[in-house]
């Protein structure tokens, strides 16, 4: 197929640089170009190449209107960009105004694409946002929502306020790289945590990468956690946590509250299932709550442990998108019900078939689970089934503007 002419009077080729490499054809563009056009950083690249400069005006609007202005008036102008200009670059803007005749676009890497390249992982499962010029605040529940995220950064969001805004917004535990002057000499890639990213001072003009685990996982990888250190007998036994967690349904990224947490092992189990996630585990007991801060160090898990008694102590917690109510009566769980986010999912459990039967009038479900343990008989090697008391999980889905209430 054969190229489309460029260089030619009323005309704008697009170089996208990548500091001071540009795509093959972006050289012959920049010398035969009558006009070069571009920041500073990207002029002093091509200062013996480009017959003729001039700086890009800021804003952009600015800058399109004396683009317009050379191109109508039979000039040959070349555009100097950043990596892609096609990928949230300039590209749109001139097309719109030019028409895709008059534009033509030579792309080197996209700042995204080298960022997640100087990390070693593929980006084609990432959410991309913008917010160089652009406003953040509209895309940080996107942002907190995304198990891989790139940021791109600018002067009016530099990276410290990106990582401000997620923290503000309820984000987990993230791990974070910041990719600077990709493609110069003094290129700078530093990594650290979210709480590292709002406190820190970096180049505006950067890519924040952004992860929830490895970067790498198709999936969930189930870790069941036991042994789990506990109060005469206060854990939720493992055989009911897989149909608790099976029946939370847990999303990669979030916020989850195990509410009258005791041992932990929930909050646990979920940490481990969806790293992505902030997981709050609320207990009344001094004691239960060291062990649970124990417990979670010793399986390598992240979990905010929160002391005090529930409903009260909810108030300065973050809306769930998942709980579960292992501890504390109907009134903790019509609490945590009203504050469930919508589309979010609650699941109890209750040892008393009364209050079940009234947690289910609210969630709408209800199961009972058995378990027959084997015990040994005699010194032969023979077993029997010693019945455990049943255990009822109520589980339920909150609708959109929902106003249900437990009927009493």
């Amino acid at each position: 197929m054969a190229e489309r002419p460029t260089t030619q009077p009323g005309h704008v080729d697009v170089v996208g640089m990548i500091g001071q490499c540009t795509f093959a054809t972006g050289g012959p563009a920049i010398r035969a170009a009558d006009l070069v056009i571009g920041d500073t950083r990207h002029l002093r690249h091509v200062a013996t190449l480009a017959r003729s400069t001039e700086v890009l005006r800021v804003p952009f609007s600015a800058g399109l209107d004396s683009i317009a202005t050379h191109v109508d008036a039979g000039r040959r102008v070349c555009l100097l960009a950043s990596g892609d200009p096609g990928f949230f670059g300039t590209t749109r803007a001139l097309v719109t105004r030019l028409g895709s005749s008059r534009v033509t676009v030579h792309p080197a890497p996209s700042s995204v694409s080298l960022a997640f390249a100087r990390i070693g992982l593929p980006w084609d499962d990432a959410t991309v946002i913008s917010a160089h010029g652009r406003p953040f605040d509209d895309a940080v529940t996107d942002a907190i929502s995304a198990a891989k995220l790139a940021v791109l950064t600018g002067p009016d969001m530099p990276p410290e306020t990106v990582g401000a805004r997620m923290l503000e917004a309820g984000c987990g535990p993230r791990q974070v790289t910041v990719c600077s002057r990709l493609g110069e000499m003094d290129e700078d890639l530093h990594v650290t945590d979210l709480y590292g990213l709002a406190a820190g001072t970096f180049d505006p003009l950067a890519v924040v990468i952004v992860l929830a685990g490895s970067g790498l996982a198709n999936g969930p990888q189930r870790r069941w956690a036991d042994p789990f250190a506990h109060r005469a007998g206060m854990i939720t036994k493992s055989e009911v946590r897989a149909v608790v967690v099976s029946k939370l349904d847990l999303p990669p990224t979030g916020v989850f509250w195990d509410v009258g947490a005791g041992s932990g092992s929930v909050a646990i189990d979920a940490a481990h299932l969806a790293p992505g996630l902030r997981v709050l585990a609320v207990e009344q007991n001094a004691a239960d709550a060291r062990r649970i801060r124990d417990n979670a160090d010793a399986h390598g898990v992240d979990i905010e442990t929160v002391e005090g008694t529930a409903p009260a102590v909810l108030s300065g917690l973050p809306d769930p998108d998942r709980a579960f109510v292992g501890g504390g009566g109907l009134d903790v769980l019509d609490e945590v019900w009203r504050r469930t986010r919508e589309g979010g999912v609650v699941v109890a459990t209750f040892a008393s078939i009364g209050r079940a039967a009234a947690a289910a009038r609210l969630l709408g479900e209800i199961v009972q689970i058995s378990v027959g343990r084997g015990v040994p008989i005699g010194a032969g090697g023979e077993v029997r089934l010693a019945a455990e008391n049943p255990v009822f999980v109520c589980s339920g889905t909150k609708p959109a503007t929902s106003s249900k209430v437990r009927s009493t």
